[in-house]
């Protein structure tokens, strides 16, 4: 049996019961997303997301009618609203304490232990949005050589670096070092890569980012290959899980590349009758739309995900079944350029649905990681209620 699930990161399905808390009451992704920048979806509209509580439809945008999958949204029960939260909450880790943050940048304990190891000093140390302290701090770079060093309302510690002054294996072992010093008290969900290239104000070269996190407890995928399931990553899903778990890992450099890869390695497990997990996270909506306040953007990678759909539906094997969901949101309408606390998207399709399927609103997250753990046949007792009965 191969199940595949496709993260559409930062496509949320509006704000949850507590997104005031996160100063995010009244955010919504895909309604205002498509309320700035319509495009049509008919084939998300079909698979179940004309049906999504909330969810708004319109004939030229999600349009109403026959739908032939499974369609709910998910609550997450781990206060917080970024990447690691999310996909660990997915396998079945929630969290009862949000990873750490650093709003007032970090502090001497950590950079001094950091500059001694790049054996330079560094830029910035605060709260910055990736592409305007490239264009900040990027011409000093150059002068000095010294890394760039920012975070966000995220718990992460980000390196900038451009690739003609900083090689990327350089980059990568400053990366490991800052990953080993924020341990601990200083403990953060990730550490990230951000190499930029070209003149000013510069180009940021996300296919060269990478993702150092701190290393999840057991969880799903380590149930899949206990159980002897192949546990394929692609995009930046293996960083996330600091590459527990897998038996193969597929490097993507964009949303178009990740949907190549993932529809190749569907087809091949399929002709080999191969049984476990591709597990697929497609990145640009986020980084390069959400973040960036970019609704046009983000509605046309939505366009461009929606004419790919048919083609993965196809590649789903008798006894398969995909799942397309969301990690958090990120409203590009929104203030600030942060991550926005909402549900998570749910939509599901097995070849053998003889008509819709309301999963309803499921209580966490984790219920991806029990259903993928009973589609599977692993053995997994941790959170989470399995949906798989409902589409068998």
């Amino acid at each position: 049996m191969l199940l595949t699930i496709i993260v559409l990161d930062s496509v949320g399905a509006g704000a949850l019961p507590d997104a005031a808390k996160f100063g995010d009451a009244g955010a919504h992704t895909i309604n205002h997303t498509l309320a700035a920048a319509p495009v049509l979806l008919p084939n998300l509209a079909r698979l179940g997301l004309s049906r999504v509580p909330t969810v708004q439809t319109s004939p030229e945008t999600i349009p109403a009618g026959d739908v032939h999958g499974a369609y709910g949204r998910m609550c997450e029960v781990s206060p917080g609203k970024d990447t690691s939260t999310g996909h660990w909450e997915f396998m079945g880790v929630q969290l009862q304490h949000p990873f750490q943050v650093f709003p007032d940048g970090f502090p001497p304990a950590v950079m001094d232990r950091f500059d001694a190891a790049t054996g330079r000093g560094h830029l910035c140390n605060k709260p910055y949005s990736g592409t305007d302290v490239i264009r900040d701090y990027g011409e000093e770079h150059l002068r000095t050589g010294f890394p760039i060093v920012y975070t966000s309302a995220d718990s992460v510690f980000q390196i900038a670096a451009h690739e003609d002054v900083v090689p990327l294996e350089t980059l990568y072992e400053w990366c490991q070092a800052a990953r080993e010093i924020l341990q601990g008290e200083y403990a953060v969900a990730r550490v990230i890569a951000r190499p930029f290239r070209g003149e000013y104000p510069f180009e940021r070269a996300n296919e060269h980012r990478r993702d150092f996190s701190l290393v999840p407890p057991h969880n799903v995928l380590d149930a899949l290959r206990e159980k002897g399931r192949a546990v394929v990553g692609i995009g930046k899903i293996p960083d996330i899980y600091a590459h527990r778990g897998f038996t193969e890992e597929i490097h993507t450099d964009n949303n178009a590349d990740g949907l190549q890869k993932t529809l190749a390695r569907m087809k091949q497990a399929a002709a080999e009758g191969e049984d476990g997990l591709i597990f697929t996270n497609l990145v640009d909506f986020d980084a390069k739309y959400g973040h960036r306040r970019d609704p046009q953007g983000y509605s046309d990678a939505l366009a461009a995900f929606d004419a790919a759909l048919p083609d993965l539906l196809a590649a789903v094997p008798e006894d398969g079944a995909l799942l397309v969901i969301s990690d958090h949101g990120n409203d590009p309408t929104w203030h600030g350029t942060d991550h926005t606390r909402e549900y998570g998207l749910l939509l599901a399709y097995r070849p053998g649905l003889k008509e819709a399927v309301d999963l309803g609103e499921r209580a966490t997250f984790a219920d991806v990681g029990a259903t993928a753990a009973a589609a599977l046949g692993a053995d997994w007792n941790g959170p989470g209620e399995s949906f798989w009965p409902d589409l068998t």
